[in-house]
């Protein structure tokens, strides 16, 4: 495929942000911080107090466009507090987004892919 069609093909990404009990309350602090520095060019989702779809860990979503991609993962390297964030594209292939398309921040997390049917 060419470069330029994959790269056109990705919609939107999303960055999960993860976090268990222990450290809930810094999972909530960085989540204003990101609303702070952000505002309207993401989308916040919920903050989910369980493992939720593939992923391992207790998250919280960040959606936002592909022109935001350097912002953000330079801002969550800068500023991600200790957690672990988990970026993928979204390119209508759920399955390869996240197994073969990832990008982490902290460490890395083996997800429950079976959630995709793999």
């Amino acid at each position: 495929m060419n470069p330029d069609t994959e790269i056109a093909a990705v919609q939107s990404w999303h960055a999960h942000v993860y976090f268990d009990g222990e450290t809930r309350d810094a999972a909530w602090a960085l989540r204003g911080r990101i609303e702070a520095a952000f505002g309207a060019r993401i989308e916040m989702g919920r903050f989910h107090e369980r493992p939720v779809g593939p992923h391992p860990c207790w998250s919280y979503q960040v959606a936002f466009a592909p022109a935001e991609l350097a912002p953000l993962l330079t801002w969550f390297a800068l500023h991600h507090a200790g957690l672990d964030v988990f970026l993928h594209p979204n390119t209508g292939d759920a399955l390869r987004d996240h197994r073969d398309r990832a990008v982490w921040v902290g460490r890395s997390h083996v997800l429950a892919l079976d959630a995709f049917g793999a």
